[in-house]
This record gives structure tokens, C-alpha cells and sequence, in this order.
């Protein structure tokens, strides 16, 4: 069965700086600050944690400015969105929808930022942009069906199997397209096809065949280091290569579904005493939290 990934929500070579990892765990404490409504400590924390460069990421920062709009520190929101905007963000149409900003929408600076945003998102290919985002709707609606599917009837049904049936077609025929932009393209920046598109391209990649992601995974990473995909989703695929190989992952983002159980599993983790460090140190939540949604009761190895 194959794992089933969700966009939302990128690897290092394993060559993480340990001394950064207590601001990697403050991240966590921030988002746990955050849904208890402790705005401002989720703030301070967030600030702590985004010193560490490999987690000051798009989407962390503009996490960060929506936590502090929610404080009502209106110019530390501006300063995280400005950076989300020079670390090349380029979503106008989610800037102007989302209500956790709406505390900026009486600022003079919140124009100004509508105008830059806008004028980032016309310089894309937009025909490239349109195809892309039709190639991640498909890539994800099947999996979605499927989440909701094993809801119903746990991960082994009749059903489910058609509906992995199913999605096998539709990752087949969204990586044609995407290998057919490459060929066409090359690697694409986010200055052509926007950030939301190179996640695109990555999703693509990550429900591909092991060889194409052993080929592109050079790529990605090299993406991941320029800023422009996020380290905490290249792990994934760094995981995905290991446990294709037969070699223990380094993440623990890889399960599998052990048939005559019909549970869920992780594949063998490489060092795993230090596991939660290393999901820490590129923005990953603690591994018992993740595998608690394959309903693993995962406890940390001592």
C-alpha cells in the first residue's frame, strides 16, 4: 500500500547542527502555545525558533506573522509578512482571504503589501501556474478520498483497494505531466511557477516510482537549501528513498500496513534515540504525535 502524503501543510544529507535544536523544540512549543490562545508567548516562542535558519522557512514565517496579528502586534506581523514576501511568497489570493490577518487590513502597510504580492504573481507563468495547480488538485483529491474511506472502513476494504487502484492511474498520469514540464523546462524556480507550483512538482515526485525519486531528489534538496521548498517535506522523501532501498529511514515519516495485523508501522529508524532531534532541528512535530495518526502508539527509544 502506499504511503499517503498531504500537502499543507522540506532533506538535508542528515547534517544537522545539534546546537540548534532547543530553538527547533521551541517551534513545537509555540504551536502548542498557539492553540491554547497564548498569542504573544507563541509569538516570543516563534521568534526563538525562526533564529535557527534551516526553520525560517515561507511557511513558518508567515505562521509566525498570523500569530502575531492574532496578539494584535501589528508591526511584528508586518515584519514576519514582509520576510515571507522577500523569501518569495506569492500567494495573493490567500494574503487577501485570510482572516487571521484581517488586524493588518486598517494599516497603510497592508496595501502596499497587496501591490507587491500582486505584482510578484503576475510575473509567473500563469499557464504553467493554471496546469500545475490542476495536476496538485488531482494528486490530492484521490488521497483524500481515501483518508476518508479508511474512516469508514478501516485501512483494508474492498473499497479502499479500488479507490489505491485508482490513485495509481492518477499518479501516473500526473507525473507524465510533470516529466513533460521538465523536459520542456528544466528545474523550475518559484520566479516562474510560484511557490504552490514547486510543491506541485514535489508531491508529484514524492508518489512517484523509487527511481524518479532517487533521480530528482539532488533537486529537491537543492531546492530546499535556495529556500524554496521547505526541508520538514524533502525529509519525506529522503525517508521514502531510504526505506525503498532497504535501509533504515532517518525521519520516521515512513509507515507501512502490516497485513495480518491490519495496523500501521514504522519502517526501521536509523539512530533512533535522537529520532525527535533530528524531526525537530527541520520544523517536525515529535514522532509519537505523527504516528499517533496511523494509530501507532509510538514511544521514544531511550
Amino acid at each position: 500500500m502506499k504511503t499517503l502524503l498531504f500537502c499543507s501543510f522540506l532533506v538535508c544529507n542528515s547534517q544537522l547542527v545539534w546546537a540548534q535544536v532547543p530553538a527547533a523544540m521551541a517551534y513545537s512549543q509555540a504551536k502548542e502555545a498557539y492553540k491554547s490562545k497564548d498569542f504573544n508567548k507563541a509569538g516570543e516562542l516563534v521568534d526563538q525558533a525562526l533564529k535557527q535558519k534551516k526553520l525560517a522557512t515561507v511557511p513558518k514565517l508567515y505562521w509566525a506573522a498570523q500569530t502575531w496579528a492574532q496578539a494584535g502586534r501589528v508591526d511584528n506581523a508586518f515584519r514576519y509578512l514582509n520576510a515571507t514576501v522577500r523569501a518569495g511568497f506569492d500567494d495573493l489570493t490567500q494574503l487577501q482571504s485570510d482572516s487571521l490577518l484581517r488586524p493588518l487590513h486598517p494599516d497603510r502597510r497592508w496595501p502596499r503589501l497587496l501591490a507587491t504580492v500582486a505584482k510578484m504573481d503576475a510575473a509567473l507563468d500563469q499557464p504553467l501556474k493554471k496546469e500545475l495547480a490542476e495536476i496538485h488538485r488531482a494528486d490530492q483529491n484521490i488521497r483524500i478520498k481515501i483518508r476518508e474511506e479508511e474512516k469508514k472502513s478501516g485501512p483494508v476494504s474492498p473499497a479502499v483497494e479500488a479507490l489505491e487502484a485508482q490513485m495509481d492511474k492518477v499518479d501516473e498520469q500526473c507525473l507524465a505531466q510533470v516529466l513533460a514540464i521538465l523536459d520542456r523546462q528544466g528545474w523550475p524556480s518559484t520566479q516562474l511557477v510560484g511557490r504552490e507550483g514547486l510543491h506541485t512538482i514535489y508531491l508529484v515526485i514524492q508518489h512517484a516510482p523509487p527511481s524518479v525519486q532517487r533521480k530528482y531528489l539532488p533537486m529537491l534538496q537543492a531546492s530546499a537549501k535556495r529556500g524554496e521548498l521547505e526541508w520538514s517535506s524533502v525529509a519525506l522523501t529522503e525517508d521514502r528513498v531510504l526505506s525503498g532501498l532497504g535501509k533504515p529511514q532517518v525521519y520516521g515519516s515512513q509507515v507501512r500496513l502490516n497485513k495480518e495485523t491490519k495496523k500501521y508501522e514504522l519502517y526501521p529508524i536509523e539512530d533512533e534515540a535522537r529520532v525527535d532531534e533530528r524531526r525537530a532541528a527541520i520544523g517536525l512535530e515529535p514522532l509519537a504525535t505523527y504516528a499517533k495518526r496511523y494509530g501507532i502508539s509510538y514511544k521514544p527509544t531511550k
